[in-house]
């Protein structure tokens, strides 16, 4: 992984003109096609880029975007697919872009798109109410041996990326959960602030203001290391003083979801570079920095080899787990 840095040389290369580059640029406007409804992770992801490279002249065409969330995303990914080697089509999503069509039967597959580059990565906390008895992951896990099946989990949608993490926690823990889907992480969240289930996996920006509200608490976050040091969020508790589940006994190194760009199969190598450059760019800008830390999101840059690495190790450990759960269509 390529940690997020700023550095004198990258502000410099803000300041280039975009033929200094490549020789390759885009002939008319880009469309930045986003798998996912307006006002979405992935939406504020593309927009932002969009904001950054418009304002500092990164791309000297008109940006465009699309919102073609239908069918979890499914709705773009056949889109990039119709559209094979045009190089005017960005597609802005998560790991849904190759998780999709392990669990539904769909008119595309990750062959028909080209990964360009990962900006940043999701993690993943486990929270409860603030008046829980829980004290640690080991706690609440202690408590579904107990009462199998009993103790709630909530998160958004099915057979997606908290249901995935829910079924690896009782995998690690040897327990079981009740998983309850809602449609979104926000719809969890207050159903978790109101009692109305146990415990939920949210990324941080989506429990923020129920955190800081009082109404919630965090456990642990799935990652192999601590969160970056923040101001702080409850009391004096910042996203730093979060332990990691791994610290707490629980046996998974490490579950993110990442924000990836894609385009259509069989695009020119050059428009790829090109792109790839571009957000590079933006990734070091201040205003990226600026997201990151709204967001509680973790900055990282891969392209080339780094991210397909990344991409085929999160598809073979997610796949499994869609097999053991019965969810694969394979």
């Amino acid at each position: 992984m390529i940690k997020k840095a700023i550095g004198a040389s990258v502000a410099s290369l803000m300041l280039l003109s975009v033929p200094a580059w490549a020789e390759w640029n885009p002939d008319r406007p880009v469309e930045f096609v986003v798998a996912s409804g307006a006002g979405g992770g992935s939406d504020n992801f593309a927009r932002t880029i969009q904001s950054v490279l418009t304002r500092n002249k990164l791309i000297d065409k008109p940006i465009v975007v699309l919102n073609k969330g239908g069918g979890s995303g499914a709705e773009a990914f056949l889109y990039g697919k119709q559209n094979k080697a045009d190089p005017s089509k960005l597609i802005f999503a998560t790991n849904n872009a190759y998780l999709l069509p392990h669990v539904a039967k769909l008119a595309y597959s990750v062959s028909d798109l080209q990964p360009v580059a990962a900006l940043a990565m999701d993690e993943f906390i486990v929270w409860v109410k603030a008046d829980a008895p829980y004290k640690t992951i080991t706690d609440l896990t202690d408590a579904a041996k107990a009462e199998p099946g009993k103790i709630v989990f909530g998160g958004s949608q099915s057979k997606d990326v908290d249901e995935t993490l829910v079924a690896l926690i009782e995998d690690a823990a040897g327990v079981d959960f009740k998983y309850v889907p809602f449609n979104g992480g926000g719809e969890a969240s207050v159903q978790l602030a109101g009692g109305h289930i146990t415990a939920n996996t949210n990324n941080p920006n989506e429990n923020i203001g129920q955190w800081q509200a009082g109404a919630i608490r965090p456990l642990c976050v799935v990652s192999a290391q601590r969160m970056a040091k923040s101001e702080p969020i409850q009391g004096e508790m910042g996203w730093q003083d979060i332990p990691t589940c791994k610290e707490q006994g629980l046996n998974i190194d490490s579950y993110q979801m990442p924000r990836t760009v894609w385009m259509p199969a069989e695009t020119p190598p050059e428009a790829v570079a090109f792109y790839q450059q571009a957000l590079k760019a933006v990734f070091d800008s201040p205003e990226w920095q600026d997201y990151l830390t709204k967001t509680s999101q973790t900055g990282t840059f891969l392209t080339g080899d780094d991210l397909k690495t990344f991409v085929n190790d999160s598809e073979t450990k997610t796949v499994a787990v869609f097999k053991e759960q019965g969810w694969s269509t394979e």
